[in-house]
């Protein structure tokens, strides 16, 4: 069987947000707390590699998180923190890395579950959701194209991929200079696919006091 490796990206400075979000209470407890404990009760989820924007400040997580087996400082951008999470992987190339958002506290056991699965399958995937709204693209204030809705969806995370796949996407993107706005968008310029599974509505993710409003009208459901 396949080793499985969360690499959690918890180091940004939430300056839209006024404060760390990944530090905000949710009901009483930080957001990344919560999104840590899906991670350490998953059973297929062997451990866990959490970047934060200070490595110093991650000595409590390895001792209240048994699968955190290393605690890495961010980098510059997000990119660069899930670099230099990804250098703190220990595994043979063809076992699983999952990259999540530590400000996405509500993934769910299933979300999880559904990309491990189809990464082992096909070496990439992500949880994806239906767009709602009716979504244009937009220049110098006018409407340039209406997209069709259909075939757009919302990206989440987890994020997972074959070890390989993410190295190779990683070390091209470095090569190249580019920055991505997830990993999927680094794999797909390597020419690799990327499979798609079932999101979960309930796995937002934190950007706004709103959003733990939100997330705490979930978590009473």
């Amino acid at each position: 069987m396949t080793k499985v490796t969360a690499i959690i990206v918890a180091a940004g400075e939430g300056r839209r947000f006024g404060s760390a979000k990944q530090f905000a209470l949710l009901r009483g407890q930080p957001v990344l707390d919560h999104s840590l404990a899906e991670y350490e009760a998953h059973p297929e989820v062997d451990e866990i590699v959490l970047v934060l924007r200070e490595e110093k400040s991650g000595s409590e997580y390895r001792k209240r998180y048994g699968k955190v087996v290393a605690v890495v400082g961010g980098g510059a951008r997000r990119q660069d923190s899930v670099a230099r999470g990804f250098e703190r992987v220990d595994c043979r190339p063809a076992d699983i890395v999952l990259v999540h958002d530590g400000v996405r506290p509500l993934v769910g056991r299933e979300v999880i579950s559904r990309v491990i699965a189809k990464a082992r399958e096909c070496g990439a995937a992500i949880p994806v959701v239906p767009v709602d709204d009716t979504i244009k693209e937009t220049a110098g204030g006018t409407v340039i194209r209406t997209l069709e809705r259909r075939n757009l969806q919302r990206v989440q995370t987890p994020q997972g991929f074959a070890r390989e796949v993410l190295e190779r996407a990683l070390q091209k993107a470095r090569e190249d200079g580019f920055y991505g706005t997830d990993e999927a968008a680094l794999v797909e310029r390597t020419g690799h696919p990327v499979a798609v599974v079932a999101g979960d509505p309930r796995n937002i993710k934190i950007t706004s006091p709103a959003d733990v409003k939100i997330a705490e009208a979930f978590l009473e459901d």
